[in-house]
Parts: C-alpha cells; sequence; structure tokens
C-alpha cells in the first residue's frame, strides 16, 4: 500500500522539492545571453523593466546605455537614438528603460534595483513635462510597471532610514497594489516612521526576494517583443555618412510627407485615429492644464539621489509641446517654460549640469511628430547633445550637491516657479 501511494505521490513530492530547490537556492542562473540582451535592449517589454536580470547583466557589458524616459521611447523612427547608434556604429547601444506610463518613481525603483549597473556610468534621462500632473503618476500607470521585486530589493538592502526612504515608503504605500501585502505594508510603515523593518520580516522578505529573483531569471523574457527589426529597418533610410545638413534636409522631407495631411503637422496616422475624430471636442480642452505643482517633482528627486549616489554622469533632455496643438488646445507656453524652470533648477542647484531644455523648439516644423513626443527634427536634435556626451561611457568626476529635505517636500512641490532663481 506504501509503494503503491508513493508511487502515485512520490512524483509530486519530488517535482515540489526540486521547484522549490530552483526557486530558493543562491545559485545564479546564467543570462548572460547577448542575442537576448539585444532584444531586451529595444523591447520596453514590461517583465524587462519589472524585472532586475537582464537589465544588470545589459549594464555589465560595458555595451549599453540607459535611455530612461516614457511613450516616446516606444516610437522607432529613421532618428529614434536606438537607429542613430546602429547605423553609425557607435560604442554604445541605448537599452530603453520606459514605456508608456512609466515615470519618476517607477524608473527610480528600476535604478537602485541594478546592482552597481549605474555605478561611474553615463545615463540619459528625457523627462516629460506631461508627468508632471497635479497628482502625481497615476495608479494605473503605477500598477502596470510595479515591481514587488524591486521593492524588495529595496527593503531587504536598507541599513539606515533616510528622509529620501520615508517619502519613498509614504509614496508607496499611497497604492493600493502594494497594501495588498501585508508584510510589506507593515515593513513600509516602520520605514515611514523612520525604523528599520523588524528582523523577522526581514528574514522572510528576503526568502520571498529569492523567489522573485528566481522569477525574473526564468520568466522575464516570456511575452517579450524586440523593435529590433525595426530599428534594422529604420537604419536603411540615413545616408552612408552622418552628415548633418543632409540628415537635416532628410528630417524635413520625412517630416512633411507624414504630416501633410493636417494643420497641425501631426503625423497623418496618429492624428487620423486619435484626433480627428474628436477634433472639436479638443479646441480649448487643455486650457486650465498645469505642470508647474506636482508630487512628481520629489518623485523625480528620489532618481537624482540614486543617480548622485552611484556617481552617474546623465544628460536630461526636455522636450516641447507641439506648438501648433498647444495653441489649438489652450495649453499655455508661459506655463511650460516654467515648468522647465524649475526642474532645470532642481537638476542644476544640485550640480547636475548635463540639461539639453528644447522647450523654445515648440514651434520648429518637424520637431514633433505629434502631440507631444519628439520626431525627425527634434530627435535629430537631441542627437547633436547625446552623441558627443557619450562619446566616453564612463563618468567624469562629479560633485552633487544632494538637498533632500528641500526638494522631497511639499514646499518644493508647490513652489512658483516666479520665486525660483
Amino acid at each position: 500500500m506504501k509503494k503503491k501511494l508513493f508511487g502515485i505521490f512520490g512524483p509530486i513530492v519530488l517535482a515540489a522539492v526540486l521547484l522549490l530547490l530552483l526557486f530558493f537556492s543562491p545559485i545564479k542562473i546564467n543570462t548572460n545571453n547577448q542575442t537576448l540582451i539585444q532584444k531586451a535592449a529595444s523591447s520596453m517589454s514590461g517583465n524587462v523593466l519589472r524585472g532586475n536580470d537582464i537589465k544588470a547583466e545589459a549594464m555589465e557589458s560595458g555595451k549599453y546605455v540607459p535611455f530612461f524616459g516614457s511613450s516616446e521611447l516606444s516610437r522607432i523612427s529613421p532618428f529614434h537614438p536606438s537607429v542613430l547608434a546602429q547605423k553609425y556604429d557607435r560604442d554604445y547601444t541605448p537599452f530603453l528603460m520606459g514605456a508608456p506610463g512609466t515615470q519618476s518613481l517607477t524608473q527610480f525603483m528600476m535604478m537602485q534595483s541594478m546592482g552597481n549597473g549605474l555605478k561611474n556610468k553615463k545615463a540619459v534621462f528625457i523627462i516629460s513635462p506631461q508627468w508632471f500632473v497635479k497628482e502625481g503618476i497615476k495608479r494605473d500607470y503605477f500598477d502596470a510597471y510595479y515591481s514587488p521585486e524591486q521593492t524588495f530589493n529595496w527593503v531587504v538592502n536598507l541599513k539606515k532610514v533616510t528622509p529620501s526612504d520615508q517619502y519613498l515608503a509614504t509614496r508607496l504605500l499611497h497604492y493600493g497594489i502594494v497594501r495588498k501585502d501585508d508584510r510589506l505594508e507593515r515593513m513600509l510603515q516602520a520605514i515611514q516612521a523612520g525604523n528599520l523593518p523588524q528582523k523577522n520580516d526581514l528574514r522572510f522578505s528576503q526568502l520571498k526576494l529569492n523567489m522573485l529573483n528566481r522569477e525574473d531569471q526564468l520568466f522575464s523574457t516570456i511575452g517579450m517583443v524586440s523593435r529590433q527589426k525595426q530599428i534594422d529597418h529604420a537604419t536603411k533610410e540615413l545616408p552612408a555618412q552622418y552628415d548633418l545638413d543632409e540628415l537635416n534636409d532628410l528630417a524635413a522631407q520625412l517630416g512633411e510627407k507624414q504630416t501633410g495631411g493636417n494643420e497641425f503637422a501631426i503625423q497623418n496616422n496618429f492624428y487620423k485615429r486619435r484626433i480627428a475624430p474628436r477634433l472639436d471636442q479638443l479646441r480649448d480642452s487643455q486650457k486650465g492644464w498645469d505642470y508647474r505643482y506636482s508630487p512628481e517633482f520629489s518623485d523625480f528627486q528620489l532618481a537624482l539621489n540614486q543617480l548622485a549616489k552611484e556617481h552617474t554622469e546623465c544628460l536630461f533632455i526636455i522636450p516641447p509641446v507641439n506648438g501648433r496643438w498647444a495653441t489649438y488646445t489652450g495649453i499655455s507656453q508661459t506655463m511650460l517654460d516654467q515648468f522647465a524652470k524649475k526642474i532645470k533648477y532642481q537638476l542644476k542647484s544640485q550640480g547636475f549640469n548635463h540639461v539639453a531644455d528644447f522647450t523654445n523648439q515648440a514651434d520648429t516644423n518637424y520637431f514633433m511628430a505629434d502631440t507631444i513626443h519628439m520626431g525627425w527634427k527634434g530627435w535629430l536634435k537631441a542627437d547633436q547633445k547625446i552623441a558627443p556626451f557619450l562619446q566616453k561611457k564612463t563618468a567624469q568626476p562629479v560633485t552633487y550637491q544632494l538637498n533632500d529635505r528641500y526638494f522631497l517636500s511639499r514646499e518644493w512641490q508647490k513652489m512658483d516657479p516666479s520665486q525660483v532663481e
């Protein structure tokens, strides 16, 4: 009878034991597959962004440079940074760390979980004014890219609670998806109060982190769709040699060809699908929009803290809003200029001096591909900042003067940019 039962249940028990060993073993599964990493670099896949392993391997290889941003990174064209880097055989490849809906909080969580992936390296960070709405990142956007693995990685490795840790705990507790885990909620409440979590909670969380790390190694590539074919195709439209005048002419030609069907110089397929059906409703629809006062400014400070901690040298790019569209919808250019002034003060007053502000390019033809995303001339202009910045991938020595207490405060979030020096 015992043999019969073992014959039935033995394989199940053995499988369960092997599964536990697989998930909780400290032995690292090798994911150093360069073909896989190349696909991941342009995928902007949720599994890749929420995970750690592939990004860490990419950064350790020395070939990839992280490009933090959001939806603008997903629009592949001949002037996209990934296309230009490949076509002109540059010694870096952008690793696209962002997707539609990713903002400062998500990007910080990615940064802090990359180990030494950013240490003494360079990075590019595209700041979208549209993130800086009154309530900060929307719940749906946060939920889509929330990573328990990255959250536990932060909690388990915390040695001393700082004001930025307290701020982060408070922000995470704002979201229901985080509070679903009772133990994690208890740990975050401790950090919020300025205390380290209890040791028993930390021990349990380390086991959970081991399991999440193993899931990441095993399953992060599931559903990953690379944009490499799009990149390969887009390179064919570019001239063989990088000639700025020739590229500028090509950007104008492609822009004119792809936006000729509407008065806003918006890419035609985007215009027909997203705008034309409700054009009349959109007139003056953005008159009350304001990006000057938002918790996003403090979320952004978390990312700056991490860059400073890792001695990362970063180029920040501030894109404009399509000027014709802004006039039609009523969004204030003065407000956008003031937003840029405020975010540049936050950057430069702390030693982040590589800033490319394109706010004044709002009315440049074909600078934007649609309402808020950079297009042909926009990416080409950005490349004139990116390429020289990344000629050397190792960061130059830089001293940051962080002012956490101010930039993490509600006072800063609500600060009128006209009061900023």
